[in-house]
């Protein structure tokens, strides 16, 4: 019999011993599980956000929260938050932060240097009080180098120049020594670090120890490589000042700078890759200050 050529096709019965297992009907989330994968897909990406905003210094902070952080030795972070938001209040002109000065004033002497180094910086933000020049003229004394320097500058601030030598030595390379050992790893020159990174690690009698960079800023020169031996006082790296560092030390410089500090301040008036053009600016213009005074 002949299929008419508008007929449609005869239809094909499927032979059952060919044709393949039934396909399984896909699986639904329970509403339970559904719950709990989205809980956990937001616990993932809102940790991170809520670790930032916690730890975060400009996070304002309530009065009973911030005498709460600035007593809390456990977390010395917390102290230097509290001190921030301080800072931050008195530049506003709230006269509610008076209350903390005495918490300031005994932060002078904290154990713990990132916590001095942030209370040098708060006690320049009011120069009405006594007790925080005193307090910042014996920090001139203090063991750390950058501790020393934000409170020559913050002397500046008072119209004190007593710590201008703290703030010629900020433009100094900074030199790690080393102790009796052996190296077991270390960076590499021309590394990029921050203030408190580890530069090398040195073995002693089976201890390990860490020789961290007491300056943010770049390594110059790294003179030890793993499986060297070193000797107490031995110069293992010269770390170069940062940029920030620079720029804070020469403004400091522009007030109080004498004509023997140029050759601390020249080297930033080159025209290289790694001093910034606010940087050199700046240098420019703190040398013709100085010569200015000295005239």
């Amino acid at each position: 019999m002949s299929v008419l050529p508008n007929s449609p096709a005869p239809a094909l019965s499927p032979n059952p011993e060919l044709a393949g297992p039934p396909a399984k009907s896909r699986p639904h989330m329970t509403t339970r599980n559904r719950i709990l994968f989205l809980a956990t897909a937001w616990l993932i990406l809102l940790m991170p956000l809520w670790f930032w905003w916690y730890t975060w210094f400009g996070r304002p902070l309530s009065n009973q929260t911030l005498q709460e952080y600035l007593h809390d030795d456990h977390r010395p972070r917390h102290i230097q938050q509290a001190l921030v938001q301080m800072g931050e209040r008195m530049s506003r002109h709230d006269p509610a932060v008076a209350q903390w000065y005495p918490d300031a004033i005994r932060l002078a002497t904290y154990p713990e240097e990132q916590v001095r180094n942030t209370d040098a910086w708060l006690m320049g933000q009011d120069t009405s009080i006594a007790g925080f020049h005193q307090s910042l003229l014996k920090m001139l004394n203090d063991p750390s180098l950058m501790v020393r320097g934000n409170a020559a500058l913050s002397l500046v601030r008072f119209g004190d120049a007593s710590g201008r030598q703290q703030i010629v030595a900020l433009l100094q390379p900074a030199k790690v020594l080393a102790p009796d050992g052996k190296v077991t790893d270390a960076s590499a020159p021309g590394t990029s670090i921050r203030q408190g990174g580890i530069v090398a690690k040195v073995e002693i009698g089976g201890h390990t120890t860490e020789l961290r960079s007491p300056i943010s800023g770049r390594i110059r020169t790294l003179s030890a490589v793993a499986g060297q031996q070193v000797h107490a006082g031995d110069v293992i790296a010269v770390i170069d000042p940062g940029t920030e560092q620079a720029w804070e030390a020469l403004r400091g410089l522009y007030l109080v700078g004498q004509l023997e500090d140029l050759p601390a301040v020249q080297p930033y008036e080159r025209d290289v890759p790694d001093i910034s053009d606010q940087v050199r600016q700046q240098a420019v213009l703190t040398e013709q200050a100085i010569r200015e005074r000295g005239k």
